[in-house]
């Protein structure tokens, strides 16, 4: 069923009207659309198409900051200010970054390349991942999470997973928890940031690996994973901010929150080539980094249709994303607005 709504999101077309960011939100027009078969659709620009991207990535950070208003527009405080520096000085020294604030863990892409070996044995395969129990107490989450779960009976081995959920879901699994290592948001004021930047990360992921060719799958699920680690550097700098800055001081205003949106994808672009990934890795994020323009690139533009699925549904969920958006950037994807609800309720299990 969900495949089904996927092969619908291929060829999309460059459209011309342009639509603004306003009206109801999207609880005060459900009803309405509820009753509709088919959604209008609409025509939308490439530069529209952009801009409209980034508007939304804006309006995430939302989700992400726990703040009681709405900063001014184009004027940063002394703590935003003091953050933006410091990714600047991380874009001129991503290697500092990698070693000191984001390490990605070693053993992500040797167990990944292990587990896409179709020649390894099966007993070796479940030997090599029952080596860390932690890996494999929250691989056997994963399976028995409400996302994913295909059988009744919770499942409780390795080699259980391997035969209900099959090896390249398993994979998937593994990679995913290995990447998990990632965020790791001590204060408990900031776990909330950590938690969702990585429950977006594993929806694109999952959407990325379903709107992508069969022989791509596997990496671009991981490209999904990593798309956001330049974001997750940025809030480890603002954590370190948070202990020089005045008391009260927050992220509000909308200059920082466009800085976090296009500085970071530059950052995950650099902290893949530093990090040594494989080109297929780097050159989508590279492309991804110029969020003026929509992507042309097969593996980028899989990935920024994901983002845009995501962070459509993540804000729809909390009723923070403006009707008229939704109209805008469903068309982009080209999804009508009940096929969309049916992905949304798919999405919000994650």
């Amino acid at each position: 069923m969900v495949t089904g709504l996927f092969k619908k999101l291929f060829n999309i077309r460059d459209r011309t009207e342009q639509v603004k960011f306003t009206g109801k939100t999207s609880g005060e027009k459900r009803q309405q659309t509820s009753q509709k078969k088919f959604s209008p659709v609409i025509e939308v620009s490439p530069k529209l198409a952009a801009e409209s991207q980034l508007d939304l990535s804006a309006l995430f950070y939302s989700l992400l900051f726990t703040t009681n208003h709405t900063g001014s527009e184009g004027i940063a405080n002394n703590l935003e200010r003091n953050v933006m520096q410091s990714i600047e000085l991380a874009l001129s020294s991503p290697q500092d970054i990698a070693e000191n604030v984001l390490k990605l863990p070693n053993k992500i892409l040797e167990l990944d390349k292990k587990l896409a070996d179709d020649e390894i044995d099966i007993q070796e395969l479940i030997l090599l991942i029952e080596q860390d129990p932690l890996l494999c107490v929250e691989v056997l989450k994963l399976c028995n999470s409400p996302a994913f779960k295909r059988a009744e009976n919770d499942v409780t081995s390795i080699q259980q997973a391997l035969v209900l959920v099959g090896r390249v879901q398993l994979r998937q699994f593994i990679t995913t928890c290995l990447a998990r290592e990632l965020i790791d948001i001590k204060p408990i004021y900031f776990r909330r940031f950590g938690a969702e930047v990585w429950r977006h990360s594993m929806q694109v992921a999952f959407l990325a690996s379903e709107l992508a060719p069969k022989e791509q799958r596997d990496s671009i699920f991981i490209l999904g994973l990593l798309h956001d680690v330049g974001k997750i550097a940025i809030f480890k700098l603002l954590l370190d901010a948070f202990y020089q800055a005045e008391p009260g001081e927050q992220p509000n205003s909308a200059l920082f929150k466009q800085v976090m949106t296009t500085k970071s994808l530059t950052l995950s672009a650099l902290l893949a080539r530093y990090w040594q990934l494989p080109s297929h890795f780097e050159t989508p994020l590279n492309v991804l980094a110029n969020t003026h323009v929509k992507p042309s690139d097969d593996i980028a533009l899989i990935i920024w249709k994901a983002n845009i699925i995501s962070e459509c549904s993540m804000l729809l969920q909390f009723d923070k994303l403006p009707h008229s958006a939704l109209v805008v950037l469903l068309a982009q994807v080209e999804l009508t607005e009940e096929e969309f609800s049916e992905l949304h309720q798919k999405l919000i299990k994650f």
